[in-house]
């Protein structure tokens, strides 16, 4: 029979002991730092602010591991809510220093967010002028639609022309299509691309997929699949899936609506989107 082997007994303080004065340390220095701040003006503020994005990136890189929250691991975009946070946390007087360094501070991160979403809104619009030139020089304006926003550049296929109903075998016809899009894309070897299905409400009946969700993430796959398959682009940076009929774009009740919403949506994501 195996023995036990006894417990070591090590030389010094127990090691909860120093994890407990650990913690009181950082306990004390956070209660000196709200002393501090309630006495402190602008200048001084505006120094800590800067220390703390220093040391701990609190300003620029957000939260990645506590939960979610007003200003909590949303990403670059938890900032856009900080008039929202200020005001649920309550008014301070009128004379109080720390209110006014607080109001200054949200100002300041409000005009970093408006020139961020500005500089991410040119960066797109540059991309889908240059997709846009490129798609009217090989006549495709008819089997490509071209929009974009401050996160992506999307380039828009009919499901009609890609598939047969019910399929998710591409058409011979369609592959020299696809075969454009993917010099295209292959212009943007660093961004993340997203392949999206999509399809309208008409249940499946008699078909190989029992459901709308498994055609479009069959759909989405097929188009993933090929255009790997005529360029290199890197798998990792390319993501598929299936959104069913859940995000139309047209009105279902009507025949030129379920056509609209029966598509396949490619997402050229741009250097500065917080994907």
């Amino acid at each position: 029979m195996a023995k036990r082997k006894e417990d070591e007994v090590k030389p010094g303080a127990p090691a909860w002991q120093s994890t407990f004065a650990d913690l009181m340390n950082l306990l004390l220095c956070f209660f000196v730092l709200l002393f501090s701040m309630s006495t402190v003006d602008a200048q001084k503020f505006e120094m800590i602010a800067a220390s703390f994005n220093q040391t701990f990136s609190i300003f620029t890189a957000g939260a990645t591991a506590i939960g979610d929250g007003v200003l909590v691991s949303n990403g670059v975009s938890q900032l856009n809510e900080l008039d929202k946070f200020i005001n649920s946390t309550g008014k301070m007087d009128d004379g109080d220093v720390v209110s006014e360094d607080v109001a200054e501070a949200v100002e300041e991160l409000k005009e970093a967010i408006e020139e961020l979403e500005q500089a991410q809104m040119e960066e797109s619009e540059q991309m889908a002028e240059a997709i846009q030139e490129a798609i009217d020089e090989r006549d495709l304006g008819k089997e490509i639609d071209v929009e974009f926003t401050s996160q992506y550049v999307q380039l828009t296929l009919k499901g009609s022309l890609l598939f047969d109903s019910g399929s998710t075998e591409l058409k011979a016809d369609v592959l020299p299509v696809l075969d454009q899009v993917g010099v295209i894309l292959q212009r943007y070897p660093g961004s993340i691309i997203e392949i999206e299905g999509h399809t309208d409400n008409v249940p499946m009946s008699g078909a190989k997929y029992s459901n709308n969700d498994e055609l479009s993430s069959g759909r989405a796959l097929s188009v993933f699949n090929y255009l790997l398959s005529i360029t290199n682009l890197d798998p990792a940076l390319v993501k598929h899936s299936g959104r069913g009929e859940y995000v139309p774009v047209a009105d279902n009740s009507t025949p030129e609506g379920r056509t609209m919403n029966r598509r396949v949506e490619i997402k050229i994501y741009n250097s500065l989107s917080s994907y």
